[in-house]
């Protein structure tokens, strides 16, 4: 029987490689999966360290808190902002937290529904249900809203019939803001305290988001009024 890099073999062997990289990074002291261990400065440390390659820690890090969620993603977009300003660390991070969506995106579709129900429980089950416009707005009104599961909508959305592109596009619109924002302060205030980097993200995400959410209200009052009319 030949072997082939098809169906469910090859997310889980990116699971695998992807769990041996925290463990590593746990081993070394390098995440406290408390996430008390990882702050901005420390990562400004090593990218400071890893020279011309620190834009792939970076990356890399953004990646490995969006599909596994084992640190915060706060400190990674603060110690971008101030390693390279709120321009060229918002690019970082937009990178790195797509490309993380992405491959959890991926993940979901490939694993299917009962792996992600041992993972996340019935909290899978988001109703992400529609048109693929309808998906597309939920996914992108979800990317503005901070106390949303970053991971969890990603994974979710690769159980729903959204295209991957509509995906990558609402995800892509939707991080922009948080992540310039959180570029910004770490960029102008080296060492920004988290709490207030936290209530600075969700007033952003509210108000960005309200427009979204008052929308969808009213057009769900006048579908109604249109259905006892007739």
């Amino acid at each position: 029987m030949r072997f082939t890099w098809s169906g469910r073999f090859l997310p889980i062997a990116f699971l695998v490689l992807v769990a041996l990289a925290i463990a590593l990074a746990w081993g070394l002291g390098w995440v406290d999966f408390s996430g008390q261990g990882l702050s901005a400065e420390t990562i400004q440390q090593w990218v400071a360290q890893a020279g011309a390659f620190g834009p792939v820690i970076v990356i890399l890090l953004m990646i490995i808190a969006v599909v596994a969620s084992p640190i915060p993603s706060a400190p990674i977009a603060l110690a971008a902002g101030a390693a390279y300003g709120h321009t060229y660390g918002t690019f970082y991070v937009v990178a790195g937290a797509e490309t993380g969506a992405l491959i959890a995106f991926w993940l979901g579709r490939k694993l299917g529904r009962d792996v992600l129900l041992r993972w996340f429980g019935d909290k899978v089950d988001m109703g992400l249900l529609g048109s693929q416009n309808a998906l597309m707005g939920t996914v992108l009104l979800t990317r503005l809203m901070p106390f949303v599961s970053f991971d969890l909508v990603s994974y979710a959305a690769g159980l729903s019939r959204l295209h991957a592109w509509r995906f990558a596009l609402a995800t892509f619109a939707g991080i922009i803001p948080a992540s310039f924002l959180l570029a910004h302060l770490g960029g102008e205030f080296s060492g920004a305290d988290l709490g207030r980097t936290a209530w600075a993200v969700l007033g952003l995400g509210m108000i960005t988001g309200a427009p979204f959410v008052i929308a969808f209200v009213y057009g769900k009052f006048r579908k109604n009024g249109k259905d006892r009319q007739t």
